[in-house]
C-alpha cells in the first residue's frame, strides 16, 4: 500500500483521473494509451509504405504501360517511392511498433508497476514521433518532391543541388529522421529507468520476462550507436543547405565517411529491432508449447554479446567502397562471429518447442514462421558477409531479398504474432482465429512469392534501384521479366490479405469473444491485471513475484502453468 501511494504521488494525482476524450486518448500519460498511439501510428505508416511498394513494383512489372496504375510513375517519383518505402518501414513501422508500442504497453504490466517512471516524458516522446511522421509525409508535397537519394542517403546523390537536394524534400526527410531519433532516445531512457527501478517486489533480474530484457538491451544499443549518425546528419544537412563540402570529393570531402557514420549506426539498428522480435517469439512459444524457456540465461547473455558484436561488423556493407582489403578480412570474420549468438537464440527456441504440447494458435503460427523465415535471411547473410561473394552480389536483388528475409520477419511477422497474442490483454477480447489463420497463410505465401524470385534475379546480376530494365537488354530477358511480374502479383496477394487482418482487428475490438484476465494461461504479470487494464494497472494490490516467468508444466505444481505472483504450492505434490 505504501508503494502504491508513493507511485501515485510520484506520477501526480491528476494522472489517474482523466475523463475527457482529449485527455484520455490524445494527451494521456497512461503507458497503455501511448503504446496504442505508437501502434496505430505505425500501422498507418505501414499502409503508406506498403502502398509505395505496390506502386514501384507495378512499375518494375509493367514499365511504360498505358493502363492506369500500371507502370505510371516517373523516374524521379520511382526513386522517391523506393527511398521512402525503406525509410518508413524501418524508422516509422519497425521501431515504433516493436520497441515503442510493445515497450510502452508491456513493460509496466510485465514488471508489475503502475506506469513508466516518467509518464509526461513518455507522452512527449510520442508527440515528437508524431511530428516526425507528419514532416516526412509533408516532404512529398513541397517543391522538388520527396527525397529520392535512397534510405541510406549516400552522398553525393543526397547532398548535391543538381539532384534537388537543396529543395525542401531532402532537408525535410533528414529533419524527420532526426526528430524520430530524438523521440526514441527519450523513450529508451524511460524504458531502461523503469525496468531498473520500478519492478514488483520480489522480481529479481532473472525473473524479468525475456521481451522486457530485449527491449532494454535494444534501447541501450540504440543510444550507444546513434551518435555518429547524428553527427553525419548535421554535416549532410549543412552540405544540403549551406554549401559545405563534408562529403563532396571534388572539394576535398569524403562520401565514404558518410557510409562509415551511417553503417556504424545502421547495423546495430538491425539488432535494435531484432531483439524485441526475439523477445516476442520467446513469450509466445513458451505459452503455446507449455514449456519453460530453454536456456533463459544463455539467450540473455547471447543477446548482450550480439549487441557488443554489432558494433564491429558495419564495414561489411562497404567491401566495394575502396576499403583496405586487409580490413575486409576482419569484417568478414566479425560478420561470421555475429551469427553465433543469433544461432544460439534460434536453437534455444527450437529446444523450447521440442517435446512441448504445442497449440497452433494464430500467434503461434506467426512465431514459428518468424523462426523459419528469419533463418533463411540469416543463412543468405553469411554469403554477403564474405567479401569474395559480396563483390559479385553487392547492390543486386540478392541483397534486397536477403534484407527482406531478415526484416519482414522482424517488422511484420513478429508484429502480427504480438498483436494476436496480446490482443486479449489490450481489449479484453480475442481476435477471430479462423480469419487469423487465413490471414497468416495469405501473408506467408505472398511474402515468399515476392522475395524468393529476387534471389534468382540477384544471382543473375540484376542491379537494384533501376527504374526500367527494358533500357538494359541484357537484363530484360523474358524469363527474368516473368519473375518480376510474379513477385509483383505476390505482393498484391499479400496486401489483399492485410485487408482481412484490418477487418478482423476492427470487428474484434467491438464484438470479439470476451475473455478473462488470462485466456492463454500464461505466467507473466500482465495476465494478472484486468483485461483491458485500467490506468494504474494493478490498483491497490500490486503483485508480489515468487519465481521466473516461464514455469510451465512444473512437476511440483498441480496446473501446467504457475503465474509469477502465486505463492509456492507446497501441497500440490502431495495431492498429485
Amino acid at each position: 500500500m505504501a508503494d502504491t501511494a508513493q507511485a501515485t504521488a510520484l506520477h501526480g494525482e491528476e494522472d489517474h483521473h482523466e475523463d475527457s476524450f482529449w485527455s484520455k486518448y490524445v494527451f494521456s500519460t497512461d503507458h497503455k494509451i501511448i503504446g496504442f498511439q505508437y501502434l496505430f501510428t505505425g500501422m498507418a505508416m505501414a499502409l503508406i509504405g506498403g502502398f509505395f511498394a505496390y506502386v514501384f513494383r507495378m512499375q518494375l512489372a509493367f514499365p511504360g504501360s498505358s493502363v492506369p496504375f500500371f507502370g505510371i510513375v516517373s523516374p524521379a517519383a520511382y526513386n522517391s517511392l523506393v527511398t521512402n518505402h525503406g525509410t518508413i518501414m524501418i524508422f516509422w513501422v519497425a521501431m515504433p511498433v516493436l520497441i515503442a508500442a510493445m515497450g510502452n504497453f508491456l513493460i509496466p504490466l510485465m514488471i508489475g508497476c503502475d506506469d513508466m517512471v516518467f509518464p509526461r516524458l513518455n507522452r512527449l516522446s510520442y508527440q515528437i514521433f508524431l511530428i516526425s511522421a507528419i514532416v516526412l509525409i509533408a516532404s512529398f508535397f513541397v517543391p522538388g518532391g520527396g527525397f529520392g537519394g535512397a534510405w541510406t542517403a549516400y552522398p553525393p546523390l543526397s547532398a548535391e543541388a543538381k539532384y534537388n537536394a537543396t529543395e525542401f524534400g531532402a532537408p525535410m526527410w533528414l529533419l524527420a529522421v532526426t526528430l524520430e531519433i530524438v523521440a526514441f532516445l527519450i523513450g529508451g531512457i524511460n524504458f531502461i529507468t523503469t525496468v531498473m527501478n520500478a519492478r514488483a517486489r520480489g522480481m529479481k533480474m532473472h525473473d524479468i520476462p525475456m521481451i522486457v530484457w530485449m527491449i532494454v538491451i535494444a534501447s541501450i544499443l540504440f543510444m550507444a550507436s546513434v551518435g555518429p549518425l547524428i553527427a553525419g546528419a548535421v554535416m549532410l544537412f549543412f552540405d544540403q543547405t549551406m554549401g559545405t563540402t563534408f562529403f563532396d570529393p571534388t572539394a576535398g570531402g569524403d562520401p565514404v565517411l558518410w557510409q562509415h557514420l551511417f553503417w556504424f549506426f545502421g547495423h546495430p539498428e538491425v539488432y535494435v529491432v531484432l531483439l524485441p522480435a526475439m523477445g516476442i517469439v520467446a513469450e509466445i512459444i513458451c505459452t503455446f508449447a507449455r514449456k519453460k524457456l530453454f536456456g533463459y540465461k544463455m539467450i540473455l547473455y547471447s543477446s548482450i554479446g550480439l549487441g557488443i558484436l554489432s558494433f564491429f561488423v558495419w564495414a561489411h556493407h562497404q567491401f566495394i567502397s575502396g576499403v583496405d582489403p586487409r580490413m575486409s578480412y576482419v569484417f568478414t570474420t566479425t560478420t561470421l562471429l555475429i551469427s553465433i549468438p543469433v544461432a544460439i537464440m534460434l536453437f534455444a527456441f527450437i529446444g523450447t518447442l521440442y517435446g512441448g504440447q504445442i497449440r497452433f494458435t494464430t500467434a503461434m503460427l506467426f512465431a514459428l514462421a518468424f523462426i523459419a523465415e528469419f533463418l533463411l535471411g540469416g543463412v543468405t547473410g553469411i554469403w554477403l558477409g564474405s567479401s569474395g561473394t559480396d563483390i559479385f552480389l553487392h547492390d543486386t536483388y540478392f541483397v534486397l531479398a536477403h534484407f527482406h528475409y531478415t526484416f519482414v520477419p522482424i517488422a511484420i511477422i513478429a508484429t502480427f504474432a504480438a498483436i494476436y497474442y496480446w490482443f486479449p490483454k489490450m481489449f479484453g477480447r480475442k481476435m477471430n482465429e479462423f480469419w487469423g489463420k487465413i490471414h497468416f497463410w495469405g501473408t506467408i505465401i505472398g511474402f515468399n512469392g515476392i522475395f524468393l524470385p529476387l534471389f534468382v534475379l540477384g544471382s543473375a546480376g540484376q542491379h537494384r534501384r533501376i527504374y526500367n530494365y527494358q533500357h538494359f537488354p541484357d537484363l530484360a530477358t523474358q524469363n527474368l521479366q516473368d519473375l518480376r511480374v510474379f513477385a509483383t502479383i505476390s505482393l498484391i496477394i499479400m496486401l489483399i490479405f492485410q485487408i482481412i487482418f484490418i477487418v478482423n482487428l476492427l470487428v474484434s475490438i467491438r464484438s470479439g469473444e470476451k475473455v478473462g484476465r488470462n485466456p492463454w494461461k500464461a505466467n507473466t504479470l500482465e495476465w494478472v491485471a484486468p483485461s483491458p487494464s485500467p490506468h494504474g494497472n494493478f490498483g491497490a494490490n500490486p503483485p508480489m513475484v515468487y519465481r521466473g516467468p516461464y514455469e510451465f508444466s512444473h512437476p511440483d505444481h498441480s496446473k501446467d502453468f504457475w503465474p509469477q505472483n502465486e505463492p509456492d504450492d507446497t501441497t500440490a505434490k502431495e495431492t498429485n
